[in-house]
């Protein structure tokens, strides 16, 4: 199961997403990555983590990222966390694409045992039922 942080803008997302993810860093035995659109957590995010400005690889849309944090659990058996900031502006503002992709991080968390945490712009209301099946919203 992966883990979903979900509100509007403004509703505390990051500031739940820098704290899961120092925490997570604290207490893993293992690699931490956290994912960003721009360069906005560099001072927030332990310097522990890895952190990475997916602007920098020009990813774009859910297969890109897909790919991509496939390729992170591929090349490093140490990663334990994932956290990815702004899920919808480096997908896309389509909930069917996004429905999909949690679906493949999902059964890449299962496969992996790594635990997946998306950061959603979004009001919780109009997350598919596809999402919370796969997920716990925190």
């Amino acid at each position: 199961m992966i883990n979903v942080i979900v509100g509007k803008k403004g509703s505390g997302k990051t500031k739940k997403l820098i704290e899961r993810a120092n925490e997570a860093v604290s207490k893993s035995s293992g690699n931490v990555v956290v994912i960003e659109k721009g360069n906005t957590l560099t001072y927030d995010i332990s310097h522990d983590a890895r952190l990475i400005d997916i602007d920098e690889y020009g990813i774009q849309g859910a297969d890109s990222l897909g790919g991509f944090i496939c390729g992170i659990c591929a090349g490093n058996y140490d990663v334990t966390d994932i956290f990815v900031d702004s899920t919808l502006k480096i997908i896309g503002q389509d909930m069917s694409g996004l429905t999909s992709f949690a679906e493949k991080m999902e059964a890449l968390s299962s496969l992996s045992d790594i635990k997946i945490t998306l950061l959603i712009s979004a009001n919780e209301s109009v997350l598919p039922p596809e999402i919370k099946a796969v997920s716990a919203v925190v």
